[in-house]
């Protein structure tokens, strides 16, 4: 599958746009899109940076998503439920998302995914950044939970 299409979730904005590596979705895929129930658990708060960023990020797109009934049954997020029914209805997205359940169904219903520390592998493979070391440690700060061996994974993905 190609990857220049995404769905995005809000966990993984968040933390992007906290850590200051927001700027990497535009220039790893051409078109990114957030359901609007992300799109408001992400802006509506409107008391921090990242609630003010993402609508001035000319990059993202808000879309409207059905959740789908075999997602509605694994009782995932509202964010969680749209972006995997977008991936699930147009196989040439493919969903960011880290929520581990909603990992599981994703792989339960062949809805192809990427994870942040992912995105930054990516960015590492396409040479838009040079090491994954502190990118993933300003993912940690900015709240993203990894552990040593996802970050030994990602690392290993990233040829470091």
């Amino acid at each position: 599958m190609s990857l220049e299409r995404v769905v995005v979730n809000a966990s993984p904005l968040i933390v992007l746009f906290k850590s200051g590596q927001a700027e990497l979705l535009p220039k790893l895929f051409r078109e990114i899109l957030v359901p609007q129930t992300v799109w408001q658990e992400v802006t509506i708060p409107q008391d921090d940076t990242v609630s003010r960023q993402l609508p001035d990020a000319t990059w993202a797109t808000a879309v409207e998503v059905s959740i789908n009934s075999e997602i509605a049954a694994w009782d995932l997020g509202a964010g969680e439920s749209a972006v995997l029914s977008y991936g699930m209805q147009n196989s040439g997205y493919r969903t960011i998302i880290d929520d581990a359940a909603a990992r599981r169904c994703a792989r339960t219903l062949g809805i192809a995914t990427l994870g942040t520390g992912g995105v930054l592998v990516l960015a590492k493979r396409r040479g838009l950044i040079d090491s994954l070391g502190d990118r993933l440690t300003r993912l940690q700060d900015a709240g993203l939970w990894l552990s040593e061996s996802v970050i030994a994974m990602l690392k290993q993905q990233a040829g470091e």
